[in-house]
């Protein structure tokens, strides 16, 4: 639908200016004299406020007769794989045993310098990088189910034992003959209608999912591996395909409470703190007062506040439907923009009872 009120457009306008990520799915600009439509971090010159109105999806803009712009690609979010980004991922979860080279990406008619732009800047790493740390978690798992070390190390493409274990050791911080007691965090990167998210999961379950442009994400990272004495690889297991599965159903809006297994390390209280927050329904919200009343610490919202604020399961742990005392948006890691979606989309989807995440 169109946004129609006035304050709304001058904000997503300034946003606009701005070039502001944290609105990235938030609206969609129409701009008149061109005839296109963009999101809000698009590079093409801005155009003047009276020339443009804005929409709550893309759909909106394109039945209001507006075209995709060829420089943000909004209808692609801006942060979709590109075709030949996605082919190559395609390839590599295809052939989770070899490793994807140059030549054989160019042979599917596939840019190699393209896939390692991407990856770069979407992963801060490179294509061939993330394939060794996805062959390494396969052979972790292959070694713990008791395959020899030199069996797993032919299959992940290395033409020696040594070059595999300096891999291995590099990751993991371990030999592949101790692989016994080595455990890894896996990390994959969803596109979400808000803007791209990096979730991890152990054996246990789901433990971060955030917005990639959220602050001090990398320390987050760096806490997660020191809590649970484990190194963050890329890959994928069932936690995170159920994850990526049900956080489709939530942006579709056929699903309001999540079915997964959580894994929150953390004190006593901060995970007191997030089980109150599992259980505000979706559609509804609560104070921190009623937060903190709800956990038998009527006088701690301050302290509720800031273990709020260490939830690292942006979403699923509903950190965005706590709201100020009298009602009023308050702090929000992924964005104030993105709380006020959230809470937008949860109301349309009704009253019921979201309930909350099993925790492991």
């Amino acid at each position: 639908m169109r946004v129609a009120d006035p304050a709304v457009e001058d904000r997503y306008y300034q946003a606009l200016l701005a070039r502001a990520a944290d609105h990235v799915g938030v609206f969609y600009v129409g701009v008149r004299t061109t005839g296109v439509f963009c999101i809000a971090t698009c590079r093409a010159r801005k155009p003047k406020r009276e020339n443009v109105e804005f929409y709550t999806t893309f759909k909106a803009a394109l039945d209001a007769g507006f075209r995709p712009c060829k420089v943000c690609r909004p209808t692609e979010n801006a942060e979709l794989a590109p075709p030949e980004v996605a082919a190559a991922i395609e390839l590599a979860r295809e052939h989770p045993k070899e490793k994807i080279g140059d030549a054989r990406l160019r042979a599917a008619g596939i840019a190699p310098e393209r896939v390692r732009r991407w990856f770069l800047r979407h992963y801060g790493m490179t294509f061939h990088a993330f394939q060794r740390m996805a062959r390494v978690n396969q052979a972790v798992r292959e070694l713990q189910s008791g395959r020899k070390a030199s069996d797993c190390a032919m299959d992940a493409g290395y033409d020696s034992l040594s070059g595999f274990g300096y891999i291995y050791k590099k990751y993991l911080g371990a030999t592949p003959r101790g692989s016994e007691g080595v455990r890894a965090i896996l990390l994959a990167r969803l596109t979400t209608p808000l803007g791209p998210m990096f979730a991890c999961a152990s054996e246990q379950g789901v433990c971060l999912l955030e917005f990639v442009d959220r602050r001090m994400l990398e320390s987050e990272f760096e806490d997660l591996q020191r809590r649970l004495q484990a190194p963050i690889l890329a890959g994928e297991n069932e936690h995170l395909r159920a994850l990526r599965r049900q956080l489709d159903e939530y942006f579709a809006g056929s699903r309001q409470r999540f079915e997964l297994a959580l894994h929150l390390p953390g004190t006593p209280f901060q995970q007191q703190a997030w089980q109150a927050l599992l259980a505000i329904p979706c559609g509804s919200t609560a104070s921190y007062q009623q937060q903190a009343e709800a956990i038998g610490r009527p006088h701690a919202a301050r302290a509720v506040a800031a273990a709020n604020g260490m939830n690292r399961v942006a979403i699923v742990v509903p950190c965005h439907r706590v709201v100020g005392k009298d009602g009023s948006l308050t702090g929000y890691g992924g964005g104030l923009e993105r709380k006020r979606w959230l809470l937008a989309h949860e109301h349309g989807m009704g009253m019921g009872d979201a309930g909350g995440a099993d925790r492991a």
